[in-house]
C-alpha cells in the first residue's frame, strides 16, 4: 500500500495566511514563508499554497510569495489561485512550484486541463473541486454517512442524484450548477493527475471531513484524492484515510494554530496502522 500523505495548506490573502469557516470569516494565521518553513521542518509530505482571492479579483497569483516559499522548503509545493493560462502555469513552475492547482479557469474552459497535462505532464496538474451539498433530507445524509463509513460504496453510489454536491468557483463564491462527481470524472478523462476535494460544508468547522463525499470520489475515480475541509482532530484525518479512502489529507487550522504538529499526526496514524512516510 502506498504511503498516505499529510499536507498542510496555506490559504493566502494579501500575502498573509488566513483561515475561515465555510470559506468566510477569515482570520490571520501568519506569514506564508514562515509557516512553510515550520511544516518543512516537521516533515510534511507536501505543501499546498492557495491564493484564495486571485480568481475572484481577476488577478495573477502572487509570484514573489510563491518564489520565496519555494526557496525555503524541500518538499513538493502545489500552488493554486487565479491560474488561467498555460503561460501562467509555466511561470509558477519556473518560480519553484512542483504542481499547479486549477479550479475556476478549468470549469470555465475545461480544455485547459487537457492542454496543461499534455504540455507539462499529468503529474503536476491538480484540479481543485470546491463541493457543496445540494439540499436533501437529514435522514438521507445520515444514511449516506453510514454507508460510507461501513465501506458500502456500491450502495452509496445507488443513492444517485438524491445525494449530490455542486461545484462552486471563485473561492466558493459562485455556484455553477455542475455536479461535482460528474466534473471530477471529466477532469480525470482530461488528464488531471489528482483531485483536491474540499467540502465547503465542513471547511473550517473542525467537525471532520465529509466522509460520504470523500468515499464517493475515491471509489469512483482512479486518480488520487486529497481530502480537504473539516479537520479538527487526528481522528478526523484517520477517518478520511480509512473510511473515506483518501490518498492524502489536507489540513490547515490544526496545524496553523499549533493544535498538532505534522510529526504528531504521522506518529498517531502510524500507531493506527496507516502507512506514512
Amino acid at each position: 500500500m502506498l504511503a498516505k500523505r499529510i499536507i498542510p495548506c496555506l490559504d493566502v490573502k494579501d500575502g498573509r495566511v488566513v483561515k475561515g469557516i465555510n470559506f468566510i470569516h477569515l482570520r490571520d494565521a501568519g506569514d506564508p514563508v514562515e509557516n512553510a518553513r515550520v511544516y518543512d521542518q516537521q516533515g510534511a509530505d507536501e505543501l499546498t499554497f492557495l491564493d484564495i482571492t486571485a480568481s475572484h479579483e481577476r488577478r495573477k497569483i502572487l509570484l514573489e510569495v510563491v518564489r520565496r516559499t519555494a526557496e525555503e522548503v524541500f518538499m513538493p509545493l502545489t500552488v493554486g489561485g487565479g491560474i488561467r493560462t498555460l503561460d501562467e502555469i509555466r511561470e509558477l513552475l519556473q518560480a519553484g512550484a512542483d504542481k499547479v492547482s486549477l479550479n475556476t479557469a478549468a470549469v470555465q474552459r475545461p480544455d485547459l486541463v487537457r492542454e496543461a497535462s499534455e504540455r507539462f505532464g499529468s503529474q503536476c496538474i491538480v484540479v481543485a473541486i470546491d463541493a457543496k451539498r445540494r439540499p436533501s433530507g437529514d435522514d438521507l445524509w445520515a444514511k449516506a454517512d453510514l454507508l460510507a463509513r461501513e465501506g458500502k460504496g456500491n450502495e452509496l453510489l445507488s443513492l444517485g442524484k438524491r445525494v449530490s454536491w455542486e461545484v462552486y468557483v471563485h473561492g466558493g463564491r459562485t455556484p455553477t450548477g455542475i455536479d461535482a462527481l460528474d466534473w471530477a470524472r471529466k477532469v480525470e478523462e482530461g488528464g488531471a493527475g489528482e483531485v483536491l476535494l474540499t467540502s465547503m460544508d465542513r471547511d473550517g468547522t473542525k467537525e471532520g471531513y465529509d466522509i460520504p463525499l470523500t468515499r464517493l470520489f475515491s471509489d469512483s475515480l482512479s486518480i488520487p484524492i486529497i481530502a480537504s475541509g473539516g479537520a479538527g482532530t487526528m481522528d478526523h484525518l484517520l477517518e478520511a484515510l480509512n473510511q473515506g479512502r483518501a490518498d492524502a489529507v489536507l489540513a490547515a487550522s490544526i496545524f496553523h494554530f499549533r493544535q498538532h504538529t505534522v510529526r504528531e499526526v504521522k506518529s498517531y496514524l502510524q500507531g493506527k496502522g496507516v502507512p506514512v512516510r
